[in-house]
């Protein structure tokens, strides 16, 4: 396996475990608990509105559309390698 293979399989992990991450944790409590221990109200409130929450999800959905992106081609790479 080429350095090049190797970090793109590592780049597709980090895509998939960030994107998972990003997209579940803004709605989770662990989410409300540590917002809630900043000490600046109106800091809290920002992190704790639905849009900002929905935002860092379209994030996590970003990171999970890109690593299934390279992740077919990289797939796709090694079946043609494979056939030739």
């Amino acid at each position: 396996m080429r350095s090049r293979s190797i970090f793109q399989v590592v780049f597709i992990l980090y895509c998939v475990e960030a994107g998972v991450f990003l997209a579940l944790v803004p709605w989770s409590t662990l989410w409300e608990r540590h917002l809630l221990e900043l000490p600046i109200l109106g800091l809290r409130t920002f992190g704790l509105h639905p849009i900002l929450r929905g935002a860092v999800t379209g994030f996590g959905i970003v990171h999970l559309i890109w690593g299934v992106h390279d992740l077919e081609l990289l797939l796709e790479r090694w079946f043609r390698r494979r056939e030739s």
